[in-house]
C-alpha cells in the first residue's frame, strides 16, 4: 500500500521526539549525554535505608465489574428490573439536557408502566461535576431516602448517582471522608450500598462498569474522586441507540476517554510491582496495575476505538460505529476499572480544574454556560508525550499499541524493525496524527495554557497518587513523586 509523503510538521515532530526520548532507565531526561554523578545522585535519592523494613509488593489481583446488558432498545427493560428488585422508591438521576432526550423518555416510560413503582427525578446534574454540585445531589438524595437508584446519562450523571447513593447510606459522613487520599481521608466503604442501575448515554467513561466517581474540587483547582468496588452499579444497561443524539464533539471527546482508558491501563505498571501489599484484602485498591484479565478487555477496546471512532467523526449516521464504541466503552471500563489509569488522566485533572479560573476555554459543541475542556480532550492533550515517556518501561506493549494505530501487527517488518529505544518516538507520532485527524486541539497552548502555567499543572497533578502510583517510571520507583518527569511531560505537551 502506498504511503502519503510526510508533511514538514510531521517530520519536525518526529525528529524532535527522537531527540528527546526518555532514557529507558528513567534516570535522565534524555536528549543529552549521561552524567555519571547525576545518575549516582539519582540512585541515592531513591535508595532504601538499610535499617528500613522491606516494602512488600503485591502478589494478587481481583476482578470486579458490574453486570452488563447490551442491546438495541434495552432501556425499555429498566422498569421491570427495578420492579423485580422490589424497589420501594427509585431516585432517578439525569441532567437538564438528557432529561429531554429519547433515552430518558424511554426510561421514564418504562418506570411508569409498572404498577406501584414510585420514583422521583433529580435533573440538576452538571457536566463535569463539582464539589458544590455533588453536595446538592447528596442533600436531595438524603431527603428523599430512596431504596434504589437509576442513572440515565453520561459519566457525570452516573458518578453523581454513585456519590448520592454512598452518602445516603453514610448519612453523617462528610464528602472528604471517602475522597481518595491524600486529598481526602480515603476511608474504606464497609456498609452495603443501595442497588444502582446505570444507563449510559455516551460511549466514553465506562462508569456503568466501575466503582469510580470523579468530581472537580474547585477550591483546589483539580479533579479527584472516590474509587471503591462497593460503588459499582449492580447493572449497566448499554443501549446501542442511546448515543445517537450526541453531537460530533461529544462523540469524539467520549471516544478519546475510551482510547486512553484502554491504553493507560494496558501500559500501567504490572500489578506485581504495586507497593505496598495491602494488609487486608478488603484494602486492595480497585486500581491494581495491569493484569492478564484487564489486558484482554483493554486491548480489544483500544483496537475497536482506533478503528471505529474516526468513522463516527466523519458520519453521524454510522450507527454500526456507534454500536461498536458503546461496547468498547464498557470493555475499557472493565479494563481500567481493574487495572487503573495513569499519567494522561492524572494530568488531566488540573488541566480541567485550572481552566475555570485560568484560560476559560470553552470547547465547541458543548451547550453549557461555563468554561469547559471536555474530559476526553483534557486526557488527550498530553498523550503523545506521556506514551513517549512510558515506552521504555515496556517496549513490547508500546510496540503493540503502535501497531494498532498503524493498522498492522507487531510482526509487520515496519514495526518489528524499530529498535526498542525508538518505540516511544514512533508512538508519539502515531498518537499525534490520530488526534490531528479527529480535530483535537494540538496541545495545551491550543486551549489557552502557557509555559507559565506548567508549575501549577504539576502541583495539581502531584496529589493524584491513586493514578500516579500506577505510572511506569513513577509508581514503580520507591520515594518518587515524579515532579521532574511531570514537568518535562507537560512542557512537551504545550504544542506538538
Amino acid at each position: 500500500m502506498a504511503h502519503r509523503p510526510a508533511s514538514r510538521s510531521v517530520i519536525n515532530r518526529l525528529l524532535y521526539a527522537a531527540q528527546h526520548s526518555a532514557c529507558p532507565c528513567h534516570g535522565c531526561r534524555g536528549g543529552g549525554a549521561h552524567n555519571p554523578l547525576q545518575a549516582l545522585n539519582q540512585m541515592r535519592k531513591f535508595a532504601t535505608p538499610v535499617d528500613a523494613p522491606p516494602i512488600e509488593k503485591e502478589y494478587a489481583f481481583e476482578v470486579a465489574a458490574s453486570n452488563l446488558r447490551f442491546g438495541e432498545g434495552v432501556t425499555r427493560e429498566v422498569g421491570m428490573d427495578l420492579k423485580n428488585l422490589n424497589a420501594r422508591k427509585v431516585a432517578v438521576f439525569t441532567d437538564p439536557i438528557v432529561s429531554k432526550l429519547p433515552p430518558m423518555k424511554m426510561a421514564i416510560a418504562s418506570l411508569e408502566q409498572q404498577d406501584d413503582l414510585p420514583f422521583v427525578v433529580y435533573d440538576r446534574v452538571v457536566a463535569e461535576p463539582t464539589e458544590a454540585s455533588w453536595r446538592d445531589a447528596i442533600a436531595w438524595s438524603r431527603e428523599q431516602d430512596c431504596s434504589h437508584f437509576l442513572a440515565v446519562g453520561g459519566g457525570s450523571v452516573m458518578d453523581t448517582a454513585k456519590a448520592a447513593n454512598l452518602f445516603t447510606v453514610y448519612k453523617d459522613a462528610d464528602l472528604f471522608d471517602f475522597i481518595n487520599a491524600p486529598v481526602g481521608k480515603g476511608l474504606p466503604i464497609t456498609q452495603t450500598l443501595r442497588p444502582l442501575i446505570a444507563v449510559p448515554t455516551t460511549a466514553g467513561t465506562g462508569s456503568e462498569t466501575t466503582g469510580t466517581a470523579i468530581l472537580d474540587i474547585t477550591s483546589m483547582s483539580f479533579k479527584t474522586g472516590i474509587a471503591n468496588r462497593a460503588m459499582k452499579p449492580m447493572l449497566g444497561i448499554v443501549d446501542t441507540i442511546n448515543t445517537r443524539s450526541c453531537s460530533r464533539e461529544l462523540h469524539i471527546s467520549s471516544g478519546l476517554d475510551v482510547l486512553f482508558h484502554s491504553l493507560e491501563s494496558y501500559t500501567a505498571i504490572p500489578y506485581t510491582e504495586r507497593m505496598p501489599r495491602p494488609k487486608n484484602p478488603n484494602l486492595r485498591p480497585a486500581y491494581q496495575g495491569s493484569n492478564p484479565v484487564a489486558d484482554i478487555f483493554s486491548m480489544w477496546a483500544l483496537q475497536t476505538t482506533v478503528k471505529w471512532l474516526p468513522r463516527i467523526s466523519k458520519d453521524l449516521n454510522d450507527f454500526e460505529a456507534m454500536r461498536q464504541m458503546a461496547l468498547a466503552a464498557s470493555f475499557a471500563g472493565i479494563g481500567f476499572g481493574n487495572a487503573g489509569v495513569h499519567l494522561c488522566h492524572g494530568i488531566s485533572y488540573p488541566i480541567s480544574g485550572l481552566n475555570k479560573a485560568g484560560p476559560k476555554y470553552k470547547h465547541a459543541g458543548y451547550n453549557v454556560d461555563h468554561p469547559i475542556i471536555p474530559h476526553g480532550v483534557s486526557v488527550a492533550l498530553t498523550a503523545p508525550a506521556v506514551f513517549q515517556f512510558t515506552a521504555p518501561s515496556s517496549p513490547s506493549r508500546h510496540r503493540e499499541a503502535l501497531a494498532v494505530f498503524l493498522n498492522t501487527t507487531p510482526a509487520d517488518p515496519s514495526i518489528s524493525a524499530i529498535p526498542d529505544a525508538d518505540i516511544g518516538a514512533h508512538l508519539y507520532e502515531a498518537i499525534a496524527r490520530f488526534l490531528d485527524n479527529l480535530g483535537v486541539p494540538r496541545g495545551l497552548k491550543a486551549v489557552g495554557y502557557t509555559k507559565n502555567d506548567v508549575p501549577s499543572l504539576v502541583e495539581g497533578t502531584i496529589p493524584q497518587r491513586r493514578v500516579l502510583d500506577l505510572a511506569p517510571g513513577i509508581g514503580d520507583i520507591a520515594g518518587a513523586d515524579g515532579r521532574e518527569h511531570l514537568t518535562h511531560i507537560i512542557e512537551r505537551s504545550l504544542e506538538y
